[in-house]
């Protein structure tokens, strides 16, 4: 293989990531609120928001066991709930998006400030 084909090659790979990345961005954000929801209901957002962005070197491999254990999860969890966080951990603008989006929420009312 020649270094130009070799080079034609990866970027046709790159752009076919890049591109199947993007178009999957708006499908995969919303799941975000019922996410915010979720861990803002049991007080972990802050949490959350930390293990982000102090996790970030193995965030990559947390996607790749969440794709590997993705039949174990399925009773709990949707394909899509469990791809979509795979891909928010695998991408690292997408993560921090994702921490901005979580500390940028309003607070979900308690059920007794509900009732009143």
């Amino acid at each position: 293989m020649s270094h130009c084909s070799f080079v034609l090659l990866f970027h046709n790979l790159c752009y076919t990531r890049i591109k199947m990345q993007t178009e999957a961005l708006p499908e995969a954000r919303t799941s975000w609120p019922t996410w915010a929801e979720f861990l803002r209901r049991r007080g972990l957002e802050n949490l959350a928001a930390w293990a982000l962005e102090a996790a970030d070197p193995l965030t990559m491999l947390c996607a790749q066991a969440l794709y590997l254990g993705g039949p174990l999860l399925r009773p709990a969890f949707s394909n899509g709930q469990i791809d979509a966080l795979a891909s928010l951990l695998e991408d690292h603008s997408e993560a921090l998006a994702f921490v901005a989006f979580l500390r940028a929420v309003v607070p979900v009312p308690a059920r007794e400030e509900m009732s009143s």
